[in-house]
């Protein structure tokens, strides 16, 4: 039997199609096993960081006993709070948090040791930053759980549909700065390595003092509506051209607050820092520079610890502070599966 040339022709489109279509299902099958991976990692983050609030919100209340007898009631009416947040099942976790939250949010902190105050801080911040990656892994796995093909294919398996977690968020008086500043703003960071454990660093210079230049991870401040982990992807193309793929960003594993000052303004910074691999073969070039990137960013630099320790002592800054130590932490987590929990740098 033999088959003409229109048959042959429409017999490999249909082979092609259906190689396609496979691959599309393979790729979009890991894409959401590794959703699902993150998703995992991300509660047992947040969960972590809300029991690390709720044994503060103990001591705060032990303390507060202890410091003013008329706040006895109130005291132990937090530690109860407490107790329950702690025990609570995750279906019932946001309203129990949400009273913690509440009460904590009514303390006077100016009756409490400034270290506790500190403490107190920190654990909110932590909470905070766990939930709002918890809630941006549920948003990634929705969006793409939810598309008709994967559902008609069912390439989500038999995982649940995960979901959001609503607490009230607040920046607490404990998490101030004391200083009048004119510009607030969250910042995606990564921390871009090498196969030789290298890392990224850009050079540049304030506009007001070009004698002084500086080198710093790629990243940039966070746009309305976007999450984090967008901001990190969509920073790291425009400042070096290097398109990365969400789910492969690990992280984040440092959390940096910084006051300084740049083009004539005071600014306070809080800055979350990712990790990421880099093929082999890239060499960094900005796809879509800003104004200041194009005037005051004059070089890439791939470094290791000595590297940095060599700008360093040369006078010209690098940040954040004591990198070259820092270096083999993101190393580590670049190699493991394990989500790292964040923790606060200079």
């Amino acid at each position: 039997m033999t088959f003409s040339a229109t048959t042959i022709l429409v017999l490999a489109l249909i082979a092609a199609l259906i190689v396609a279509a496979g691959v599309w299902a393979y790729s979009t099958a890991n894409r959401l096993d590794r959703l699902h991976v993150r998703g995992d990692q991300a509660r047992h983050a947040l969960e972590a960081a809300l029991g690390r609030r709720a044994v503060v919100a103990r001591t705060v209340a032990i303390t507060l006993a202890g410091l003013d007898p008329d706040a006895a009631d109130r005291a132990k009416n937090l530690q109860a709070l407490a107790d329950r947040a702690g025990r609570a099942d995750w279906a019932d976790r946001e309203t129990a948090e949400n009273q913690l939250a509440a009460a904590l949010a009514g303390l006077d902190i100016a009756l409490l040791p400034p270290q506790l105050v500190a403490e107190l801080a920190d654990a909110e911040a932590r909470v905070l930053i766990a939930r709002r990656f918890h809630n941006d892994a549920v948003r990634d796995t929705l969006a793409l759980r939810t598309r008709r093909p994967v559902r008609w294919l069912h390439l989500g398996g038999t995982a649940p549909l995960p979901m959001y977690f609503e607490i009230a968020e607040r920046v607490t008086p404990a998490a101030g700065t004391g200083l009048e500043v004119d510009t607030v703003r969250t910042s995606a960071r990564v921390v871009l390595l090498d196969d030789q454990d290298r890392i990224l660093l850009m050079r540049g210079h304030d506009p007001q003092t070009p004698h002084l230049p500086f080198w710093f991870t790629v990243g940039g401040g966070v746009e309305p509506g976007e999450t984090l982990r967008a901001a990190a992807v969509r920073e790291l193309w425009e400042e070096t051209g290097y398109a990365l793929d969400s789910t492969f960003l690990r992280g984040p594993i440092w959390r940096r607050v910084a006051v300084f000052p740049f083009d004539g303004e005071l600014i306070r910074s809080e800055e979350l820092f990712f990790v990421a691999r880099a093929r082999s073969s890239f060499e960094p070039k900005a796809a879509d520079p800003t104004v200041w990137e194009r005037r005051c960013v004059n070089a890439y630099k791939w470094c290791a610890p000595e590297d940095i320790e060599k700008l360093d002592r040369s006078g010209e800054t690098v940040y954040p502070y004591h990198l070259d130590r820092l270096l083999s932490e993101a190393v580590a987590v670049a190699g493991s599966d394990d989500e790292p929990e964040v923790r606060s740098i200079r």
